[in-house]
């Protein structure tokens, strides 16, 4: 019964803020010491959930948060984006509807680069969108292939949502999570581009003029410095090279190097990069330290055992728990931003999976894959908003065109959920899982 009250004031306090429009960390933190002081004295309680909050992030792993979010804006602003979307562009040129397709490749590939949905959105939305609407393409049609892509990069590593999880879920390897996303990432992107293809079919859309060998050869050697840097981060990390700190550290540099060889950033355009890597890296950092008083209340009051016991009671499949939990996960994604849900839902949720025989890194990849799907939705999908931004279509126009990615995503959460081997194969070849 304490479980249950302590659990009904967190979240109701918690929710009654967010709604009311205060910050999420702020939300927590306040829910956080108001649930502490039902149960504990003024001093202990404060000491404590402070305390906490302090030891959350105290990680030398959480170092390569901000240290990623800092080579993506500088990929984001060094002139990478078009280098990719060139090489795209020759990949899939000769595709029905190849810019369609192009974006979709180029978001991937550049949202792998950076880790950032948003920003890849962004920076390959709006080098596409003029050609797309030189070539007729639908405005809202071209912006919806842009939304929905945009998220897959945050499945294929090197991703922050990996390190994210990672340091909220335990010991959980940030190698076998990296690894555990290519095939649910790049499962996610030809998904895309299937329905994409059948709808550029029954437009008509256009393909591109074949590209000669020569000049093929040009953009791809333009773009390998890029592609470069998935083999030398990832590879290194997942090979025990360095960890997954190091590596991010390696990125900066890495990405730098190219931003300077390629004279695309001034000093200007730098000073704004790192203005915006301090701005994201404190609001997620004091998302963290919130979440882990968060958690520290909840494991105190033993919430996470009670919801696990109230869930397993209600149906005794594991099929329909593991709906329940997608369920859960899919209307938390409407309203929530990516790292604050994976920072909120793993403590309640991956005891649950545990119970259920579910691999910590599958459920990771689960957990990921759904929260993608969130942040191309209204009424606070981020990318969505974003891509409306840069294509100048509204959001009521892009909706109705996003429906049948929405369905087909769906279908990638369920495979990726009932067939662990999507996750877990390439880890598990490679001798990553515990």
């Amino acid at each position: 019964m304490g479980a249950l009250i302590a659990a009904a004031i967190l979240f109701g306090a918690f929710f009654i803020l967010l709604f009311s429009g205060v910050p999420i960390a702020v939300s927590l933190g306040v829910a956080s010491l108001a649930t502490a002081l039902m149960f504990l004295p003024v001093d202990d309680a404060t000491y404590i959930v402070g305390q906490q909050m302090n030891v959350g992030i105290e990680s030398f792993s959480l170092l390569a948060v901000p240290l990623f979010v800092f080579a993506g804006n500088i990929m984001n602003t060094g002139g990478i984006a078009r280098r990719l979307v060139d090489l795209a562009l020759v990949a899939v040129g000769r595709v029905p509807g190849a810019l369609a397709h192009t974006n979709v490749l180029a978001n991937t590939l550049f949202g792998s680069l950076s880790g950032s949905a948003v920003a890849s959105a962004a920076a390959v939305g709006s080098t596409l969108h003029d050609r797309q609407k030189e070539a007729g393409y639908d405005p809202a049609f071209g912006a919806a292939v842009n939304v929905a892509s945009a998220p897959t990069g945050l499945l294929i590593p090197p991703t922050t949502a990996a390190i994210v999880y990672s340091s909220v879920a335990g010991s959980v390897s940030v190698s076998a999570l990296f690894v555990a996303g290519y095939v649910p990432g790049i499962l996610m992107g030809l998904v895309i581009m299937a329905i994409a293809y059948v709808f550029t079919r029954r437009q008509g859309y256009p393909k591109l003029g074949r590209v000669g060998v020569a000049e093929a050869a040009r953009v791809f050697l333009r773009a390998v410095p890029g592609l470069l840097l998935i083999v030398v981060v990832v590879g290194g990390i997942v090979f025990g090279v360095f960890t997954a700190t190091e590596g991010a550290g390696i990125a900066v540099l890495y990405t730098l190097a190219l931003a300077l060889a390629y004279r695309s950033m001034p000093w200007r355009a730098f000073k704004e990069v790192v203005t915006r890597t301090v701005v994201a890296t404190g609001i997620v950092m004091f998302l963290i330290a919130a979440s882990a008083g968060m958690s520290w209340v909840m494991a105190y009051t033993g919430i996470p055992g009670a919801i696990t016991d109230t869930l397993l009671s209600v149906a005794d499949s594991k099929a329909v728990i593991l709906l329940l939990m997608l369920v859960v996960l899919l209307v938390v994604g409407t309203f929530m931003d990516i790292t604050p849900a994976i920072l909120i839902f793993t403590p309640i949720l991956l005891p649950i999976s545990a119970e259920l025989g579910m691999d910590p890194v599958h459920f990771g990849m689960v957990l990921v894959l759904a929260m993608c799907i969130g942040t191309m939705t209204p009424p606070v999908g981020s990318v969505l908003f974003v891509g409306s931004g840069v294509s100048g279509v509204s959001i009521e126009r892009i909706v109705p065109k996003l429906l049948p990615y929405f369905a087909g995503l769906i279908l990638v959460l369920l495979a990726v959920t009932f067939v662990p081997a999507l996750s877990l194969g390439l880890p598990g070849m490679l001798g990553l899982l515990e």
